[in-house]
């Protein structure tokens, strides 16, 4: 008997957690401690004191954590959150070996807790304001551990109110890169978190020229935390698209306001406009900020990846970046410059994804040929047409009029050159890719092929209706030609 006891006890010992190290890492969202017991309910016998009420970006705030009665606390997990907000704010230090920080949301210093699990009636530590909650009303929340049954769970201080500027100010002195000062790096690139950059491989935590953008999918597959930031006069951001080109794509903004404070935005871009603002959903706002004109912002979110042709965190997707200025109102401007991933990336899988600054060749080769076609082979039709058929009336070479046989093999070239373009674009964006170009592009194709058919079927020039073809096969050039230059 003695021996299955023992077995027993072997079995069932892997299920209770306990952490008298205080590496509760994992109790992070919910403060709830893994004891297997439920908290208690009544008032604690515990407090959360400040030694101030308001606070400014860069103030150190002394935070106390007091056995209120005769119960003392074993172990304890205190963090900074926005009122009413999710993420953790600010950084804590310590001055005692009673306790310790954590990373919590995989932000470092975000969170204290014990050492070890002995007596302790009160514990000191020091938070330090980010940018993070800037405009916000921040509150403290602390779980106590009398014993491994007995704890209360979200303790809360008195709300600190914010009385100052945020954000930073463009041209402010930095001793070190925005990137270093906000702990965005390329460290884990490829390791635990997928990562876009241009130039190719840069640390915005070294360098202040770096664009860069990042994506970590966090325990438990729902949330992923972003990272974003470049020098800009506006903003930076970034999408997910299904093709290289603007248009379909689900994007995050990160923005001067009208106020000089920096925000985060989520948008829709359905092409060469101004994307469309839609709800932040379930985000969290990490840290939002502007130093020496480089903007950066970091935030956690559960929203999936949304595209018309794709939807969720296990699909693979282009990497966007694009930046540029926004006006008075903070309304952003067209883009300066954009890169994007040279290859369709899945953002739960890390990686460091190549940069494709230039535009396909394919690409290329379809605005070459559209160009060619309706600028150049197609006017040039056309103005035979108009003008020589009057000039050289009555000139005639193998049997037919000498506009004729210039306008024929020209419009017949602007035809083939249109449909090997249509057909490449089609094959490279592998299927339709939303947006208004897509459409005046396939109205074009139409048009196109329209065109000779209803030629070669035309009556002859003396025949009493020969005007409604001369009509219409003009109308449908002039459409043609508006619509390709759209």
């Amino acid at each position: 008997m003695d021996f299955i006891g023992i077995l027993l006890l072997l079995c069932v010992a892997p299920v209770v957690w306990c952490f008298p190290s205080g590496q509760v890492t994992a109790s992070c969202d919910t403060m709830i401690p893994q004891h297997l017991a439920n908290a208690q309910s009544g008032t604690a016998p515990y407090s959360i004191s400040l030694d101030r009420s308001t606070y400014n970006v860069g103030d150190q705030v002394k935070v106390t954590l007091k056995a209120t009665g005769a119960s003392d606390f074993e172990g304890f997990l205190l963090k900074a959150q926005e009122v009413g907000g999710q993420s953790t704010v600010g950084t804590f230090t310590v001055s005692s070996s009673d306790s310790q920080t954590l990373a919590c949301s995989q932000k470092p210093n975000s969170a204290v807790s014990h050492t070890k699990a002995t007596s302790k009636m009160s514990i000191q530590v020091t938070w330090t304001a980010d940018s993070t909650g800037s405009g916000k009303s921040i509150q403290f929340y602390a779980t106590f551990v009398h014993s491994e049954k007995i704890f209360w769970v979200s303790v809360t201080s008195a709300p600190m109110t914010f009385n100052g500027s945020s954000g930073g100010s463009p041209g402010s002195t930095a001793t070190a890169p925005a990137g270093a000062a906000m702990n965005i790096s390329s460290a884990a690139c490829g390791v635990t978190k997928t990562c876009l950059s241009q130039p190719s491989n840069c640390d915005p935590s070294a360098s202040s020229d770096c664009y860069f953008m990042s994506a970590m999918l966090l325990s438990g597959g729902t949330t992923v935390r972003y990272e974003m930031i470049g020098p800009s006069s506006g903003y930076v951001a970034f999408g997910f698209s299904d093709d290289q080109s603007m248009g379909n794509d689900d994007i995050y903004i990160c923005s001067t306001n009208s106020a000089g404070m920096v925000t985060v935005e989520h948008a829709y871009s359905t092409g060469a406009t101004t994307p469309i603002s839609i709800p932040l959903g379930n985000l969290a706002v990490v840290m939002a900020t502007i130093q020496n004109n480089v903007i950066g912002c970091t935030f956690t979110t559960t929203n999936s990846i949304s595209t018309q042709r794709s939807t969720g965190f296990n699909q693979t997707y282009y990497l966007l970046f694009a930046y540029g200025s926004s006006n008075s109102a903070g309304q952003i401007q067209i883009h300066s410059r954009t890169f994007t991933s040279s290859n369709k990336v899945d953002i739960s899988k890390a990686e460091a994804a190549a940069t494709e600054t230039e535009t396909p060749a394919i690409v290329k080769a379809h605005g070459a040929l559209m160009l060619i076609s309706w600028m150049t082979t197609g006017t040039l039709g056309m103005i035979v047409a108009r003008y020589l058929k009057h000039m050289a009336k009555g000139q005639q070479m193998f049997g037919k009029d000498v506009w004729f046989l210039v306008h024929v093999p020209v419009m017949c070239l602007t035809v083939a050159a249109t449909i090997i373009a249509f057909i490449i674009i089609f094959v490279y964006g592998e299927g339709w890719a939303g947006g208004a170009h897509p459409v005046l592009g396939c109205l074009v194709m139409i048009l196109s092929f329209i065109q000779p058919i209803v030629a070669f079927f035309r009556c002859g020039p003396q025949d009493s209706m020969r005007f409604v073809f001369n009509w219409t096969h003009s109308l449908n050039a002039l459409a043609i030609k508006l619509l390709a230059e759209i």
